[in-house]
């Protein structure tokens, strides 16, 4: 098998991987089985030592920039409570935390949360965080350039290992909405 982007050496369908994935991620993928096709969710094998952008894309190529997202954690406050919440953006691009994403959970100051916060309520590993089998409750502020991707990749949870999927379905996610202005240069 080959993946729809990049070139990987180890390439599978999501739902034959999931004994590499993080538990919560293996269940969603489990559950995204019966909403899409099997063969638009796939698993690629890649080194954890190259898991963060800048060496993943020295070692696998710089043309996936423009086809690569990251998924990271965000803590909105208003009144003493604070709202969890992930952000899916271009890889080439930072999150609008005091703008967008303030805006859209109605929070008085956003920022984004703390490894700790960020690895434990997930069950993933920090630098493999995936918009793929968060907390139910999570919103999921998705950029409209990932939502229009045809495929885009993303973590798998853990540092080992990248899911390439179809934007739509990023975007399709319980919670998830597309979000004007998330990602910015």
């Amino acid at each position: 098998m080959r993946a729809p982007i990049g070139d990987f050496d180890v390439v599978h369908p999501a739902p034959e991987a999931r004994d590499l994935l993080v538990a919560p991620v293996a269940a969603a993928v489990r559950a995204l089985v019966g909403q899409v096709g099997a063969e638009e969710l796939v698993h690629v094998d890649t080194d954890p030592r190259w898991a963060d952008t800048a060496t993943f894309l020295e070692h696998y190529g710089p043309e996936l920039l423009g086809r690569s997202a990251n998924c990271v954690v965000v803590a909105g406050k208003r009144g003493g409570e604070t709202t969890l919440a992930a952000c899916v953006v271009l890889s080439g691009t930072r999150v609008d935390v005091n703008g967008a994403v303030r805006r859209q959970l109605g929070a008085r100051k956003a920022s984004f949360a703390p490894m700790e916060t960020a690895t434990g309520e997930t069950g993933m590993e920090y630098g493999g965080i995936t918009p793929i089998g968060l907390p139910a409750a999570w919103p999921v502020l998705v950029d409209p350039a990932v939502a229009d991707l045809p495929y885009v990749l993303v973590g798998s949870g853990s540092r080992r290992g990248k899911l390439i999927v179809p934007g739509k379905v990023l975007a399709g996610l319980p919670n998830a909405v597309v979000v004007e202005g998330l990602g910015v240069a």
